[in-house]
């Protein structure tokens, strides 16, 4: 597909996916790879435009991250963030050094609204800095664009080179004009036009599936989540009764979910699917009896439901190729290049070595989930079913944490749909990214009537957010904690405690597993 790309050169830095997303709202597509991405394939790429981000580490340190030095020659306009701008200074001969006073949090920053970077912003403006080294000397033939009362290079450029450098966060909420910086950089000094849009994925999309299936059969991992939901219908547009969805109930759905699922997508559908349900929930809990630790419990996971679909795929005749509803966030969490592994998603880092089909497709890859709703919408699938809040394909079992068993099941089930039910009750629901419970593996002593328990605690998680890369507690009113907590420990039997997660993301992720 020819588009317009800026890269996203990751340095370690934890918003990688957040500049990725700010910089695709200027509709310019964006992605994110390793910094050690060679200079050839650069090249191939043919990016607009380069973004370095922020990392863990010094410049001057042994270990540091750093790139190849060509790549200043490219012609290539490059913003450097944070570690990315300190990067910059480094390499180009000026002084890094450790701040005197480090800056955290919001900061007031003065600009220069001369630099094309800065045209549309205030001369002075809040943005989020998080840094314990300093630019001490801009290199030469570079002009300092910003500072602050202990930052005296808190952005700089080489407008003949096309380098800009801001050692604050752009990218962040908490950065008030940072879209606009963003903006700037993106449409004025790499020269995009903005030519990513939905409706023009959704409709190559469908080409080019088309295009690479042929006559072959293919065989859809439907979980009935918004991922898989558009996946499926997006290769039922393009290839019609070539394709077959199963749902495998694995036992880790919530409450009543797999009989929705079949409701929505079976045979009395609106939908002209060919659809599979298999019930499997002996067999994942076999599997799982035992394991505790997340990341193996994905990839178990992860391992049967390919194996399930191996087998659904025997019996329906030789099918060619599995498509899954592998999201952008999924990709790069499940680690990049020399990026940390946050979590192994159950497909893309859960999958096993072999699989049994010619090839895997996941033509949602490349989208965030506000632009995989987006897509469902192009397509037509009602907004009730785009806008379900998400569920991860390994379901309750990573929200039990510790050994999963068929009774913590029941219980996390219950529990979840009595929170569900009262947010939606309350009219809470509206605006909350996701909102879910939890089973901790904590059990405590508790007086029920005249009796002494001895039972679970469950864990309440709300959260606030519009790309499911960082994420806010959200401030659910206390008298609808308390009703909740109230009905589970009355209703749901083996729980006599509730919490509430009052934490964001970073530095927590939105499951709790």
């Amino acid at each position: 597909m020819n588009r317009e790309m800026v890269i996203v050169l990751d340095f370690g830095g934890q918003y990688n996916q957040l500049i990725a997303r700010r910089v695709r709202e200027c509709n310019v597509y964006c992605e994110v790879h390793p910094y050690t991405l060679s200079l050839d394939k650069i090249k191939e790429l043919n990016p607009k435009g380069i973004i370095f981000t922020g990392g863990p580490n010094s410049v001057y340190a042994e270990d540091s991250a750093i790139c190849d030095m060509e790549i200043f020659q490219l012609g290539i306009p490059i913003l450097g963030i944070c570690y990315g701008s300190q990067l910059i200074a480094h390499m180009l001969g000026g002084q890094v050094a450790t701040a005197p006073v480090s800056e955290y949090g919001k900061t007031e920053v003065e600009v220069d609204k001369s630099s094309a970077l800065f045209k549309d912003v205030e001369e002075k403006t809040i943005c989020w800095m998080s840094h314990t080294d300093y630019i001490a000397k801009a290199p030469e033939g570079f002009k300092v664009i910003a500072k602050t009362p202990v930052c005296p290079v808190a952005g700089m450029e080489n407008v003949e080179k096309k380098l800009y450098a801001v050692q604050f966060h752009p990218e962040v909420m908490h950065t008030v004009e940072g879209i606009k910086m963003l903006h700037s950089f993106v449409m004025d000094i790499c020269q995009c036009s903005g030519d990513w849009r939905m409706d023009s994925f959704v409709e190559t999309s469908i080409k080019q599936i088309r295009e690479k299936v042929g006559e072959g059969k293919v065989l859809c991992a439907l979980s009935g989540g918004v991922d898989s939901s558009v996946a499926a219908v997006l290769l039922s547009k393009a290839v019609g009764k070539q394709l077959t969805c199963v749902f495998v109930d694995h036992g880790l759905l919530r409450k009543n979910e797999g009989d929705e699922v079949e409701a929505v997508f079976g045979p009395d559908g609106p939908y002209d699917l060919n659809f599979i349900r298999v019930n499997a929930q002996e067999r994942f809990y076999s599997k799982l009896a035992g394991v505790s630790e997340p990341e193996q419990k994905r990839k178990i996971i992860g391992e049967e439901f390919i194996r399930v679909f191996e087998e659904e795929a025997k019996k329906i005749g030789k099918v060619d190729y599995l498509v899954q509803g592998t999201i952008y966030p999924d990709v790069i969490e499940s680690g990049l290049g020399d990026s940390a592994v946050i979590k192994s998603h159950h497909n893309v880092g859960g999958l096993p070595d072999y699989v049994d089909f010619r090839e895997i497709i996941e033509p949602l890859r490349l989208l965030f989930k506000d632009e995989v709703r987006r897509a469902g919408l192009e397509l037509g699938i009602p907004e009730n079913l785009v806008y379900r809040q998400p569920f991860p394909g390994p379901g309750l079992g990573i929200r039990i944490i510790g050994e999963v068993t068929a009774d913590k099941v029941r219980i996390v089930q219950d529990a979840d749909f009595i929170f569900r039910e009262e947010i939606a009750k309350a009219g809470c629901d509206k605006g909350l990214g996701q909102y879910f419970a939890a089973l901790t593996n904590m059990r405590s002593v508790g007086v029920m009537g005249d009796f002494r328990t001895y039972d679970y605690a469950v864990a309440l998680r709300a959260v606030c957010t519009s790309d499911f890369m960082t994420a806010e507690c959200a401030q659910i009113p206390f008298e609808v904690l308390q009703k909740v907590m109230n009905r589970i420990i009355n209703e749901v039997k083996g729980v006599n405690r509730v919490f509430y997660d009052l934490t964001s993301k970073p530095p927590g992720t939105i499951e709790f597993e």
